[in-house]
């Protein structure tokens, strides 16, 4: 499954993080078919250049360049945005995330809790140092990609970092639904300032690699691996097709800001849909208050010059 715009996407600048592996690498691959130039933000170039011949193989025609994105250095977020080498940007997929699963809490370079320093905090600064790239360009969008994990989860605002009581499944919710929280409070931003971009929150729901199709080099599913996931089909989908509504929120102009999006079949696969979001995930105190928790920590905002990030 795959959604195609009915305009293909020629001269659109699209940057997707994480985009290396998984559903980022499937939301590239379906935003070049659609003919945008996709700049692929991997934390490990290697795998990105893997990547992008992966999309190459089936898309000919593809424009795309790898830059390299470690969203949990901050300091390095500036250099990776001149390395764009572009003068707009139609687009960016906040998608790059990762799920620790071990019981130690590891730290970034810049002392903040890993899961919640690489899927929210920077994200929230690669925004801010993509703002002027976004404001130069008419109707631009920034799609920030959240989860289902984020439903059951509330934030901790007095521990956003887990450092009194760190469990991996719960930090890994909990900064997923920030992600969500800042996607929401972001458009009410973009709307007060009257910015003409547009910030739409997604998710994609439940997705495994035994559903997904091989894409050589970067990923083979075996035959073994098929069948196991056959069972699966009936209640979740392929990273392929969990991309569908991401592709869609970049693509489709009649998506508005501050909608959120995702498969239609109980959140978890289909075709995309249009959600209500759960009144967690737009609260505006809590969204307000971990705005300025984020701006501190990263010394970075959206609406502000940047300045130096701080320590913990």
């Amino acid at each position: 499954m795959t959604w195609h715009s009915g305009r293909r996407a020629e001269g659109k600048n699209i940057l997707v993080t994480g985009a290396n592996a998984g559903i980022g690498y499937f939301t590239a691959e379906q935003l070049a078919a659609n003919g945008a130039t996709v700049v692929l933000g991997c934390r490990d170039t290697t795998k990105g250049d893997l990547a992008v011949r992966a999309i190459r193989a089936r898309v000919p025609d593809a424009r795309l360049r790898c830059v390299r994105l470690d969203l949990s250095d901050l300091s390095a977020l500036s250099v990776t945005v001149g390395a764009l080498d572009v003068d707009s940007l139609d687009a960016i997929v906040l998608n790059a995330g990762i799920l620790l699963s071990g019981p130690d809490r590891r730290m970034s370079a810049h002392g903040h809790e890993l899961m919640f320093a690489t899927n929210h905090l920077g994200h929230f600064a690669l925004v801010a140092h993509l703002a002027p790239l976004l404001a130069a360009t008419a109707n631009s969008r920034v799609i920030t990609v959240g989860s289902f994990a984020a439903r059951s989860e509330r934030l901790d605002l007095g521990d956003l970092q887990s450092e009194h009581d760190y469990r991996p499944k719960r930090t890994y919710g909990r900064s997923k639904l920030a992600q969500m929280l800042f996607g929401f409070e972001l458009d009410r931003r973009l709307r007060a300032h009257a910015a003409d971009i547009a910030s739409i929150v997604v998710h994609p729901g439940g997705a495994l690699d035994s559903l997904t199709p091989s894409r050589p080099p970067l990923f083979v599913r075996t035959t073994a691996q098929r069948l196991r996931g056959l069972p699966a089909g009936v209640a979740l989908h392929g990273k392929h097709a969990a991309a569908a509504t991401i592709v869609r929120a970049v693509l489709d102009s009649e998506i508005d800001g501050g909608q959120l999006w995702g498969p239609r079949v109980f959140g978890l696969r289909g075709q995309p849909h249009r959600e209500t979001p759960h009144a967690h995930m737009t609260d505006h105190d809590t969204a307000a208050e971990l705005w300025a928790a984020s701006a501190a920590l990263a010394g970075v905002d959206p609406f502000v010059r940047p300045s130096a990030p701080t320590r913990q």
